[in-house]
């Protein structure tokens, strides 16, 4: 386990599936979700699978340092070692927070940035989000310096309307 004050991430074990496809599919977080649809226990099994076989992606679960509890999900995906980059998943589950002002998530995200330029020497960490997704972007835009460099128009169509997603990226050197 990777340790920060508060929390703690470590790799994803098939005991944990039931609880991450339970939050991956709470109404409220899946509509930020590139995958809309509602979630199976085969869906996970299949994804689980991919995800331990990949040296592409590295999925975390986020647990309490005090109780060792699980409480939400992250990881570095579809990284791509020619130029370094890797896209950045991210929620708290439990209570159906998604983003949190108590500290988990900023400490959590701390230990993944930390994680991808520090251990896989990644140079870019990236997101996809939508324009609705605003704790999300506010979050990563102030409590971490991701820059908005991209926006696709009409991008997702959530609610009977089409809206826009916005990449946000962060460089190692803009790290602190």
């Amino acid at each position: 386990m990777i340790k920060g004050k508060e929390t703690g991430i470590r790799a994803v074990e098939r005991d944990d599936l039931q609880l991450l496809r339970d939050w991956r599919n709470i109404a409220s977080f899946r509509k930020n979700f590139r995958e809309v649809n509602e979630l199976n226990m085969m869906n996970q099994e299949i994804w689980f699978e991919n995800v331990t076989k990949s040296a592409n992606d590295f999925m975390f679960v986020i647990c309490d340092l005090k109780t060792s509890k699980p409480i939400g999900a992250c990881g570095l995906l579809y990284i791509n070692w020619i130029i370094r980059s890797a896209d950045f998943s991210f929620y708290i589950g439990e209570n159906e927070k998604y983003i949190d002002k108590s500290g988990y998530a900023k400490d959590a995200a701390e230990l993944l940035i930390k994680y991808g330029f520090n251990n896989l020497n990644l140079n870019r960490i990236w997101m996809e989000l939508y324009e609705f997704d605003t704790k999300k972007i506010e979050f990563f835009t102030s409590e971490f310096n991701f820059k908005k460099e991209a926006e696709l128009r009409d991008n997702c169509f959530e609610e009977g309307r089409y809206w826009n997603s916005f990449i946000i990226s962060l460089l190692k050197n803009e790290y602190k």
